[in-house]
This record gives C-alpha cells, structure tokens and sequence, in this order.
C-alpha cells in the first residue's frame, strides 16, 4: 500500500520523531496550535462522558483508529475542562485516575514499534496491529469489550472510500455500549492549501494525491524521493450523510454534536505550495511565534490572498478571513510602535472600527491589553516570549471563530454521540 510505504519512509528517515519547535510533524503549531484547537472543540462532550463514568464509578476505555505512533494520546490527554484560570493546577478532562484503557489500532508495524517505544512502560496502554479497510477488524470487534471513546485524528478517515467508513462507523455502532462518543477526522475540501483542486465535483468523491513533502526542508525535496497516497477531500455535507447510512445500516442512533474546520490559517501544505503556488508561507513565522526567546518578522504573517475564479463563495470567506488577520496583525505591530518603554504606556491607540467582525474587535482589544500591561517588564524578552505567543493564541481564536465547519481547513472534525 502507498500510504504504508509513505509513513514507513518517513518513519526511517527520523522524520516522525516527537521534535519539538519550528520545524518537524510536532512543531509548535502542532502542539499549541492544531492539537488544542481539537481539544477545545472536544472538551464539553469529553466532559460529559467522563463524568457520566465517575458518577458510575467506572472509568474510561479508549480506541485510537489509526494511532500512528500514539499521537492520539497526547492530544486525548491534553484536552483541558475549560479555559482554566490562573489559579487552578490540575486542568486536564481525562486524569489518571478515570483512564481504565487507551488502546491505538494502526496497519503500520513501524509505526506501532516507534508508539511502543515511546508508552511501553504505561500499563493502561496497548497498540495493536490491524487492518480498517473492511471495517473494525477481529482483534477489535471480536476481541475487545467496548469502548466509551471512539476517535481518530490528524485525516485517519480520508484514507477510506465512503462504503468503507460506513462500513467503519457501522461497526463502531455496534460495537460501543449503550452511549458513546465518536470523533472522526478528514481532510476538508476546500482548504486554501489545495486551491488547484477546488474543480472537482462535490456530488462525487476525490482522493487528492497526498505528498508528505512537509516534512523535508525546501532545498532538500528535489532529491528526496517523497512518497505519495491518496487522501479523500471531503465536506460537512458528505460527512453528514455517510454518518446516516452507517446510522441506518447499524439501526443505531449517531448524533452530530459538532463539526470544526481546523488549520485554515497554518495548514501543513501551505508552506510547499505543491497544491496551489500562490500559498503564503505561515508555518515557519507561526511556529516562530511561540518559540521562546525568538522574535517573529510580523510582516511575514500577512496574506494577500489570491482568488479562484469562479467560486465566488469560498473567495468570500477566505478573503474575509485572511484580511481579519492581517488586520489583526497590522493592529498588533501599530501598538508595537506606539508604545514607549520609559513611559511604559502608548503614545496613540490605532482605531478599531466598527464594522470589523466581533471576534476582531475582541481580538484588538485583548491585544492592546496585553501590550500595556507587560511591555514594560524588564526582564527577559517581553515580545518574544509574552506578547508574540498571546497574537499567535489571538490567530488561533480567530481561526475558530469565523471557520463555518464545512471543510475549509486542513482537516475537517466532526463529533458524535451513538445511543442504542
């Protein structure tokens, strides 16, 4: 199979290594960008099921579809209550205490090798090998009592045609215990990375020819030779009625609870340009953003969006979208330059103007505040290690706010609740 080939090579070559910073699969946008966006969007209904188990005095069984080298994990694991405040310690939705079992089902031995390395000491984990093409395989359907969590992430479901998700959710459905959450994971659509793929028809599947070319360094991908899969892109629509049949199919009841469109602002492909040439580069200045101790050229941030003929709709958004965060960004470099350090205070305000978006204006604001009330701490790099990470959080929250939840973004989350 291509893709077992494709993270086979990127498994030997060090390339799915847990790296951490500007570069590499677990760069800075990856950890405090896309997983906690997903960990947001998840956090009431993960919520409510853990404390359904706690009322029960049971605890939770987890199931990783397609687990990789265990990165689901790490982001179940990373979802926090709420937005937690200064005070509180322990943040987490799922402590130790309430995970009975997490076990990661994944085809690629490699991969399953490298999750053993990194969690083999932790009893409550177990990965097992297993093939989803033709639904929940034997080891898991036959094999294993249910699960209150059925999930995957990072586009697991965008390997399959349509019959075999159905075939996947179905058995899923009959599988779980009475209620149970499920989260899916796919490639979006109508991401900007792949603007040259736009044409193809919505009333019909397509499986874009997926490089996993992110992962070299510019100067080095004309001579690596770079593995390439299919990957379905799809919609909220097309996801809304492959969950009926498998609802119909199951005789069982699969509710949407949410749908989220995550990474419209840093997708992975927006830095190769390999699906559309007019992509700004944003992965490298983001993940720049929250390094500490590095300071970001802001301007590198802004986006002159380049539109698609005839597809007045999507231009609407993205044009709409990409100029509330130049504004945003444009906003936050005016009070840069307006503040005065031995006054600590700003000599002007840049005008927020009424018509901009709710979720701007906040954004502005919070930002201002931001500025006055630590740009003049002496010690260490105030912008680069405070005020650089708040307007990547700021990008982030606008990211979340004006996303419709159709399949604009890099991965398309869609979050369901079976009852039986």
């Amino acid at each position: 199979m291509a893709e077992k080939k494709a993270y086979t090579q990127a498994f030997t070559t060090g390339k799915y290594d847990k790296i951490s910073g500007l570069l590499g699969k677990y760069d800075n946008v990856r950890r405090f960008w896309e997983d906690q966006v997903t960990g947001i969007y998840l956090r009431s209904f993960l919520n409510n099921v853990v404390e359904n188990k706690r009322k029960r005095l049971e605890r939770l069984r987890i199931l990783d579809l397609g687990c990789g080298s265990g990165d689901g994990y790490d982001l179940i694991m990373g979802v926090t209550k709420k937005d937690p405040g200064i005070y509180e310690y322990v943040t987490a939705t799922i402590t130790d205490d309430m995970l009975k079992e997490y076990v990661g089902l994944d085809i690629n031995v490699d991969l399953l090798r490298q999750a053993e390395e990194y969690y083999g000491n932790n009893p409550k984990m177990r990965f097992v090998e297993g093939d989803l093409s033709h639904g929940l395989p034997p080891v898991i359907f036959q094999d294993q009592p249910a699960f209150d969590f059925y999930f995957s992430s990072f586009g697991t479901l965008s390997h399959f045609h349509d019959e075999q998700c159905v075939q996947i959710i179905s058995d899923i459905c009959r599988h779980a215990p009475d209620y149970a959450l499920l989260m899916g994971d796919w490639l979006g659509r109508y991401s900007y990375e792949w603007q040259d793929l736009w044409h193809h028809p919505p009333d019909q599947e397509y499986f874009m020819d997926y490089r996993i070319s992110y992962l070299y360094p510019d100067e080095g991908q004309d001579d690596a030779d770079i593995a390439s899969f299919p990957l379905r892109l799809i919609t909220k629509d097309e996801v809304v009625k492959t969950i009926e049949q498998a609802s119909q199919q199951a005789g069982v009841e699969i509710r949407p609870l949410t749908f989220c469109d995550r990474s419209i602002f840093v997708g992975r492909h927006l830095d190769t340009g390999d699906y559309n040439k007019n992509c700004p580069k944003l992965r490298l200045p983001v993940n720049s953003l929250f390094e500490s101790y590095q300071r970001t050229d802001l301007e590198s941030l802004l986006v002159d969006y380049v539109p698609r003929q005839g597809f007045d709709h999507l231009n609407s958004f993205f044009e709409l979208f990409f100029m509330s965060c130049n504004a945003l960004v444009k906003y936050t470099i005016s009070l840069l330059s307006e503040y005065d350090s031995e006054a600590e205070k700003l000599r002007s305000t840049p005008e927020v103007l009424p018509f901009y978006p709710d979720p701007l204006k906040e954004a502005m604001h919070n930002m201002q505040r931001v500025i006055e009330g630590v740009g003049g701490l002496k010690w260490g790099d105030v912008r680069a290690n405070v005020i650089e990470p708040h307007l990547g959080y700021s990008l982030r929250r606008l990211e979340m706010d004006l996303q419709p939840g159709t399949g604009m973004g890099h991965s398309l989350i869609g979050i369901f609740e079976i009852r039986k």
